[in-house]
């Protein structure tokens, strides 16, 4: 069938109001028959409903996606945080230790597991509305499983030599010596961390969004008892921490692989095919490539503004650390939304609905954009005492108060950069995001931010730096979304999975 007509043909479908009950996408029941939905209405019922309906559906939609997206983030980031706390009772070198070793690990592995696996965003959720092969989608996860893996073994051989590199850059020589040893043994549970965000992408691109959290809500537990039975009784002290955290990881990934076999998720899951999945590996590794370049331009930078900060005195730095700790758990928020976004994205892509990608991209930018400014409320209605739930001293909570309006101005532009990102993400132009994080972060805002925290403004102007840069990422990618042409969006998504050795255009069987 030729595109064409395929566009007519999935018209009269094409703007079904989803309910709790329906999948986001209905599929064609001659490729997809495990698909459940209610059924298609009739062009007439269709067609009268009213444009603001469409628009209300997708931002609810997109809402009931990305909420347990978002609490899962929380969660898992909550496993490290546990450890921390836990391993913080032996000294303040075992704090600063355990804290500065899992600072390392974001900023490499976890990069690696969050930014790499972008590519299935893209490709995924592409494929299981794209391809006439539904098993296709498991092709896709053991081919990001290698990719990923091959990706993580740089990262593990720098981890197991990384007190040379550490000294090199001037840390303590406890911090060189025992962060160095911490990092080797998180190296086997580093992994799991990897595999664990590739299962959960296969299972998003099936529109199955829940069982990550469900499998966190067992394992953060389970972690917070393992770090203290491995730590304090068995013995290990210090480095009872990465592998009580490991095993946590590699748990959370067997439990998501049995929720997907004996659960829900198994229908794309044709079996191990070495062969398949080894081949045609370059446009993934590309695609994973430039996502670790986006979601690693942004991370970099905010380690660029805490060296800063550690460079303009105690205070500062402190009053950071507490900004810094907060918007970690509140950054879960644009995150989880933008993660929401490429697999609704890329499966109204590969199912040929040009317009409703648009639309669903553009409702993530603005449910964004509201859900910002709600936390830019809260943090605006609290910043004279938000900096008392981390610390008691005055300078510190007087600075964090200074600093707030800027960090609550950010927010906003967080949401977009997250939204838009994830758009963009789900329509494989995650090389776009890299450049525009690369200009407009080393470009101008912080050589512009660092230069008025060292001329008078302290604190206050490397954040005025981070809310220029946010500004003109949130802003850039939204137009650059805004500009599509999401009729060639489709066919490039179909290139992509043709590219990628994958199955033909699934509406050609319809």
């Amino acid at each position: 069938m030729m595109a064409r007509d395929v566009l007519v043909h999935t018209a009269e479908a094409s703007d079904l109001s989803p309910n709790e009950r329906t999948s986001l996408l209905t599929k064609p029941a001659s490729v997809y028959s495990a698909s459940t939905g209610t059924g298609h209405a009739s062009s007439s019922e269709l067609f009268a409903l009213p444009r603001h309906q469409l628009w209300l559906d997708e931002l609810w939609l997109l809402t009931r996606t990305s909420l347990p997206v978002i609490l899962a983030y929380i969660l898992q980031n909550s496993l490290q945080t546990i450890s921390v706390l836990i391993v913080g009772r032996l000294s303040p070198e075992a704090l600063a230790t355990a804290a500065f070793s899992y600072m390392f690990a974001m900023a490499t592995a976890w990069l690696i597991a969050l930014g790499g696996t972008t590519a299935l965003d893209t490709l995924a959720s592409s494929s299981f509305t794209g391809s006439s092969n539904k098993h296709d989608l498991g092709v896709l996860l053991q081919r990001g499983l290698v990719v990923l893996t091959s990706f993580y073994t740089i990262v593990a051989i720098i981890w197991a030599f990384s007190e040379h590199l550490f000294r090199a850059l001037g840390q303590e020589e406890f911090i060189c010596v025992q962060s160095s040893r911490f990092l080797r043994y998180l190296i086997p549970g580093g992994l799991g961390y990897v595999w664990f965000e590739a299962m959960k992408k296969y299972l998003q691109a099936q529109e199955i969004y829940q069982p990550g959290t469900y499998v966190l809500l067992i394992t953060s537990p389970l972690n917070a008892l393992l770090n203290w039975l491995f730590i304090y009784r068995l013995g290990f002290g210090l480095y009872g921490a990465p592998i009580a955290t490991g095993i946590s990881y590699w748990t959370s990934f067997l439990l998501l692989a049995v929720y997907a076999a004996f659960v829900r998720g198994r229908e794309c899951w044709g079996g191990i095919d070495v062969r398949q999945a080894v081949s045609h590996m370059g446009p993934f590794a590309q695609l994973a490539l430039l996502g670790v370049v986006h979601v690693g331009t942004e991370w970099w930078a905010f380690e660029i503004v805490a060296l800063a900060a550690g460079r303009l005195g105690t205070i500062p730095l402190a009053a950071q650390s507490v900004i810094m700790t907060a918007d970690q758990i509140i950054n879960t928020i644009p995150f989880g939304l933008g993660v929401a976004a490429s697999a609704r994205v890329g499966n109204l892509l590969g199912a040929h609905k040009p317009r409703e990608a648009a639309r669903a991209a553009h409702s993530a930018a603005v449910l964004s954009t509201i859900v910002g400014a709600l936390i830019l409320t809260v943090l605006m209605s609290s910043r004279n005492v938000f900096g008392r739930i981390f610390n008691d001293d005055e300078r510190v909570v007087k600075l964090v108060a200074d600093v707030m309006p800027y960090v609550a101005l950010f927010q906003i532009a967080d949401g977009l950069n997250g939204s838009c990102g994830g758009a963009l993400r789900g329509m494989g132009r995650q090389w776009v995001g890299a450049v525009v994080n690369l200009i407009s972060y080393y470009g101008g805002a912080l050589p512009g931010g660092i230069y008025l925290a060292f001329h008078g403004w302290g604190l206050v102007g490397l954040w005025v730096g981070q809310c220029v840069a946010l500004y003109l990422v949130g802003a850039l990618e939204w137009v650059i979304v805004g500009v599509s042409n999401w009729d060639a969006e489709v066919n490039k998504a179909i290139a992509r999975l043709e590219a990628g050795g994958l199955g033909g255009d699934a509406r050609e069987s319809v």
